[in-house]
Parts: structure tokens; sequence; C-alpha cells
């Protein structure tokens, strides 16, 4: 049966008092999915009960002090022993047995439209039986609506869950789980509540895959308004360009270099911190030895505490992140750090790629060359250290429209609405 219901006619605070939020994401509290956690910690500062579920324990986890309570009470859901989770199944087989036979029945169809034999058919009956584990929290702890983070795994691993347990689930889809990871996307929108993501330009491409539109809500990945930083006086003659970055290919961070080694061939002064870690690191490394770019012009940090950013922020006079479309057709949403950047009065660079364009309004809120365009990079940097009304008008614009459209406050508001909203449909 579709989760599509008509609204009952429950006031507003009965509907408050109901709102007991699960939330699942690949990784919670990790370093690389900060907006997981601030959203989370955002809902429960506006009175949301959220109990939150972790697919995986984060291979980087965050540890700043504000999320020690909710790193502690993280439930992982695939360190639970598989034998476990089969008794799971057959619990709710016994004890709900509507329940679990149309959670099957979904699964059953999932795997006709994945293919019978595929590693995707594969993986889906993996998640099945997690999801039933997942299915006892929910029941357990009174939940009265599952929200997920990535469209991939987790949603599969969540709508199971939700259809078993009786409750409404939504998802927020970003980038990699629909350009390159995309598996029965316009299944998982029918059955949700709503389908959420964090850009236009997302949701231009979900609607031409044929996902219902009145399902479709932009819910961005915001900042915290309190996360604005007042400028801070430099000393430093230095122009300093900085970036903080997974070392993955759609990050664009070799380009990054390339404008860096060309800056150098101009004579300019500047250097560049590089802070982050990954798979390309080792890459990234070689090819600063091979360009000739000592210490005097490029530093790579190392990973930093999220809690540490504001302050690595507020030491630059730009912030560049080249994005680009990866070999695999993965790319960027909307990056947070981004919006962080621009809260605390840094200009900002990227490229004009995905929803990038709905944060950075080239020539108005910061400068978008065009991906893979080194000399777009120098010269938007070159923008930057020469004209100096221009580059306050746009820090003033950046402030602005992060506040107004992109704050943190504001998307956890439409959230907590979109809940209410989904709990107070008949049950599944």
């Amino acid at each position: 049966m579709s989760s599509r219901a008509q609204f009952g006619s429950k006031s507003m605070p009965e509907q408050e008092n109901r709102l007991k939020v699960a939330y699942l994401a690949p990784e919670i509290p990790a370093l690389s999915a900060t907006f997981v956690y601030n959203e989370i910690l955002a809902l429960q500062k506006s009175g949301v009960e959220v109990a939150a579920f972790s697919v995986h324990r984060p291979v980087s986890p965050a540890t700043e002090v504000a999320i020690t309570t909710l790193a502690s009470s993280v439930k992982y859901i695939y360190p639970v022993p598989l034998l476990t989770a089969l008794v799971a199944n057959f619990k709710h087989l016994f004890s709900r047995p509507k329940n679990y036979f149309a959670a099957l029945a979904w699964l059953l169809r999932d795997i006709r439209t994945v293919g019978l034999l595929s590693r995707h058919a594969r993986g889906l009956i993996y998640r099945f039986v997690y999801a039933a584990e997942l299915a006892v929290d929910l029941i357990d702890k009174d939940i009265t609506h599952l929200h997920v983070h990535f469209a991939h795994v987790p949603t599969d691993i969540g709508m199971y869950a939700a259809r078993i347990a009786g409750v409404s689930f939504s998802l927020t889809a970003h980038a990699n789980d629909i350009f390159e990871r995309g598996w029965l996307l316009k299944e998982k929108a029918d059955r949700s509540a709503f389908f959420g993501t964090i850009s236009e330009f997302n949701r231009q491409y979900l609607l031409g895959l044929g996902l219902p539109e009145d399902k479709l809500k932009i819910i961005r990945c915001g900042v915290s308004r309190d996360w604005r930083q007042d400028p801070q006086p430099r000393t430093d003659e230095i122009f300093t360009i900085g970036v903080v970055a997974r070392f993955v290919e759609k990050k664009g961070l070799d380009i990054l270099l390339k404008a860096a080694a060309e800056l150098k061939k101009q004579r300019r002064k500047f250097r560049l911190d590089i802070v982050g870690n990954g798979p390309l690191a080792a890459s990234f490394n070689q090819m600063a030895i091979d360009m000739q770019l000592d210490a005097e012009h490029v530093r790579f940090r190392g990973v930093m505490a999220h809690d540490e950013v504001a302050g690595f922020l507020a030491g630059l006079d730009a912030f560049v992140l080249p994005c680009r479309k990866d070999k695999n057709g993965d790319m960027d949403g909307i990056p947070v750090v981004l919006m962080e950047a621009m809260l605390a009065g840094v200009s900002v660079v990227s490229t004009n790629i995905s929803g990038i364009p709905e944060l950075i309004i080239d020539g108005q809120t910061g400068l978008l060359p065009e991906a893979e365009d080194v000399e777009g990079i120098v010269h938007a940097v070159d923008l930057l250290m020469t004209e100096p009304a221009l580059v306050e008008q746009m820090k003033q614009n950046a402030v602005r429209h992060v506040c107004e459209e992109f704050s943190l406050e504001t998307n956890a508001d439409r959230l907590r609405k979109l809940y209410l909203g989904s709990i107070d449909r008949t049950s599944l």
C-alpha cells in the first residue's frame, strides 16, 4: 500500500508532542559529513527528539565537544552480528506479519527491477536483513518518522525498516547517491513521505528521471548563522589561499595545484594551505614536488577537526575549491565548507557545476570559472588580489545569501514541518 494519505486533523501542539524522529546515515558523526550531525543538533535545539543510527562506524570520526552526547548515543547497524539481525527478522515475521510481508514484497519487486542475479540484488537482500534489526529499535524507541541521508545504501535499509516498523520515512539525496549510485530512485520517492535533495540542479535531474514532482523538496545542507565569524585583521602581506577537502578526484585539487604553479611562475606572492586527506594524498604531494611548489608556496596541513576550521578560515584571503565531475560521473552537490568560508568573510572561488551556482553567484557572492579551467582559477585569484572594491561587495553579498537561503536553522525548520506532516498520515 502506498504511504500517500490525507492529512488528519491533529492540532499542531499534539503533533509536536508526537514528533520523535530517527536519523540514519552512512557514518555518524563523521568529519566528511558534518552537515548530518549539525542538522540533528539543530533539530534537537528546536525541541525535536532525535535518535541517531549509522550504517558504519566513522572512519574519521568528528571529535568536537558539541557532539559528545550525540556520538555516545549512536547505534551502529552493520557491526551488529548477522545472526542477531536474522533473529530480528523471525521476530517481526511472527509479531508483525502484515508489515513484514509488505516489506518483503517491496524487496522482491526491487530485486526484479535491479536484476535477479545482479550484485545490487545481493546487496538488497543483505540490507533487508539488517533493516529488520533497525526496525526493532524504531519500534522500541517509539519512533514516529525516519529520515535518511543519502539515497543509496542507507535508504535501502531505511525504507525496509520503516515498512516493517509501520512508520513513515523520508530521505535527503546529495550527489554520488544519485549521479553514480542512483538505483531504485523512483521506487524510493514513491514510497517516501518526501524525497529531499540539496539543490535545484538535483531536483531537475531527478524530475528528468521520472520522480514525482510533488515528492521532491529542496532541503539545503546549511551552516548555522551562529557560526558566522567576525573578520580578522590581517598583518601578513602574503596572500593566503586555503581549501578544506577530501583528496579525491571530484574536488579538483590537482587543478588548484596547477593554478598555484602558474601563480608562482607569475611571481605572485602567495601561500596555499591545503587541509584534508584521502586516497590521492600521495599523488598530490608528488605533484607539488614535480611542480617545485615548496613549503613557501604550498603546505599540506593534514586533517583538521571541524571546530578548528573557523580559525583556519579566519587566516585566509581566499577559499578555492575547483570542483569537477570525476571519471565515474560523480560530482559535488553544494559543499558546506563553501558556505562556512562565505560566513567567515572569506572570498570564495569554485566552479560552475552541479548546484554550486545556486550558492556562488558569479561576480556577486564569489567567482565561478568553468570546471577544469586552470587559467580561469588563476584569473579569479588575480581578481581577488587586485580588486578590493569587488572583493568587499562580494563578501557582503555572500554573508546575506548564506543567511537567507542556506542557514541551518531555516532548513531545519523546513524539515521539522515536513516531519510533522509525515507523522499525521494514516499508518502504513
